[in-house]
């Protein structure tokens, strides 16, 4: 993993208009807009997300990505650095596999078979040699449950570990190494994410697909909670042992939709999910600001 901490962000610079100070009124106007400036300033942003991290004892990457609002915004706080994917892996799946049947090359309804090596402790106790699943039920499995054996029939679906890697690759990751390694970065997530809102893999067939096996999963503890039900969220999560991540589309953002990862190690359970919780919430208000 990456040692300390940096963030990168990208916008247009912001004009402030300074009213007369020849009266209290006037007084009151420019802190009033100063505070709005500071608001939706990134520095403020890398500010509060830096302290949350700090506070928790935990390392954490975070990468926010603006799908809409007037200047569509990017930023990240240690985004390129590299986290264990942990069930994150199945986001890039799912989504492969959800281009896949837009395009027409797969079915939604065509069936995978299971193996022997599929096989991993999860949620079903249906797996046994010759049963069968569709494509949409794998996915369900895999997103709403994350249910590990899923995961594994439908990366052995879609060509294995290197095909995968490569269409990640061809999508914009950079860090990643998914299902073998198992790596990821909060700015490779946020890249596929990128990428699906804007309609680059497979549009709105896809997008029909995929978003509902990651909407009300098992875990709704990470960004739908700082989200607090004011959008809905489109998400995959991964734990493992200490480490708790989640990759997002928030699609009714203040400024627009956007989308957010987080990686985090040193905390796992209770702990990992509130801290998430906390940095959606912060990012939550900063779009707030930039949208006022």
């Amino acid at each position: 993993m990456h040692a300390g901490s940096r963030s990168q962000g990208r916008s247009l610079p912001l004009t402030l208009a300074i009213p007369s100070m020849t009266s209290p009124r006037g007084t009151q106007q420019l802190v009033q807009a100063l505070n709005e400036l500071v608001a939706r300033s990134p520095m403020t942003l890398t500010a509060a997300i830096e302290q949350l991290v700090q506070q928790s004892g935990a390392s954490a990457g975070v990468s926010l990505v603006e799908i809409g609002g007037a200047i569509p915004f990017e930023w990240s706080f240690n985004g390129d650095a590299v986290f264990t994917a942990a069930s994150t892996y199945k986001l890039a799946v799912l989504m492969m596999e959800a281009q896949n049947i837009a395009s027409g090359k797969t079915s939604a309804g065509g069936s995978v078979c299971f193996q022997d090596a599929d096989y991993e402790a999860g949620w079903y106790h249906d797996y046994e040699p010759g049963a069968c699943f569709t494509r949409t039920e794998l996915a369900r499995r895999a997103g709403q449950m994350s249910d590990n054996t899923a995961g594994h029939m439908l990366v052995r679906e879609v060509g294995g570990p290197d095909v995968l890697n490569a269409w990640a690759a061809s999508v914009g990751t950079k860090e990643s190494v998914f299902f073998t390694n198992n790596t990821t970065s909060a700015n490779d997530l946020a890249a596929l994410w990128a990428a699906e809102a804007r309609g680059s893999l497979g549009g709105t067939h896809a997008q029909s697909w995929l978003y509902p096996v990651l909407t009300g999963t098992k875990t709704e503890a990470g960004i739908p909670a700082g989200v607090a039900g004011r959008s809905v969220v489109v998400h995959k999560t991964g734990t493992l042992d200490r480490i708790d991540n989640d990759a997002a589309l928030v699609q009714s953002g203040p400024n627009g939709p956007y989308v957010l990862s987080v990686m985090t190690d040193g905390l796992g359970g209770s702990g990992g999910w509130a801290l998430i919780a906390s940095i959606a919430s912060t990012v939550w208000n900063f779009e707030l600001a930039r949208a006022g």
